[in-house]
């Protein structure tokens, strides 16, 4: 099973003294199963519920998961939330271009759509209580990160909206055991 995940936090980094996204507060987790193909819910408190979830997942796709949504959960997580089977689309694009590009910018050039808000609204959407629409907001996220995956795994390349907001487009680098996988299926090991 692939899963796909994506967090949102309480506060914003003006919020706390340094670049800690543990500090920041969990507030949603949005998650993709593609066995079930199904989008689930997770509130701070439902929490629990989710990690036999990603204990029991081939791969954990997202997007900044080593930079930003590991470090936000790993104080929620009871063991070393580093260790799960992690593909970071976010390093796939940086190894595969050369540097980082947002993934609103590679979901409008590739998918023709994108985030329907960014970080800081689901922010505000905590702040005011708007529950359904932060809950919205993280699920299309997930949403998207996977269709960018599909899309990538599919076609072998994505493209991305560059700094004058022309379509680029660039092979995917997979990861080394990506390629392990890959050759193993082709030779039908």
């Amino acid at each position: 099973m692939k899963v796909v995940i994506d967090v949102e936090t309480k506060k914003t980094f003006s919020d706390i003294d340094d670049w800690d996204p543990s500090k920041l507060g969990i507030s949603f987790v949005g998650l993709y199963r593609n066995d079930t193909d199904e989008y689930l819910s997770f509130w701070e408190d439902d929490l629990p519920k989710m990690w036999p979830i990603l204990e029991s997942a081939e791969e954990i796709i997202g997007y900044n998961l080593i930079g930003f949504d590991y470090p936000a959960l790993k104080l929620h997580y009871p063991g070393d939330i580093f260790r799960l089977p992690t593909l970071d689309l976010l390093k796939v694009v940086q190894d595969s271009l050369g540097h980082r590009i947002k993934l609103d910018k590679v979901a409008v050039a590739t998918l023709g759509r994108g985030k329907i808000g960014n970080g800081l609204d689901a922010v505000r959407y905590w702040r005011n209580k708007e529950l359904d629409k932060l809950e919205k907001y993280c699920l299309e996220d997930v949403r998207v990160t996977w269709d960018v995956y599909q899309y990538a795994k599919k076609y072998g390349k994505l493209y991305y909206l560059n700094g004058l907001n022309d379509k680029s487009e660039f092979r995917v680098i997979w990861p080394q055991q990506e390629k392990v996988k890959s050759i193993q299926t082709t030779l039908g090991i």
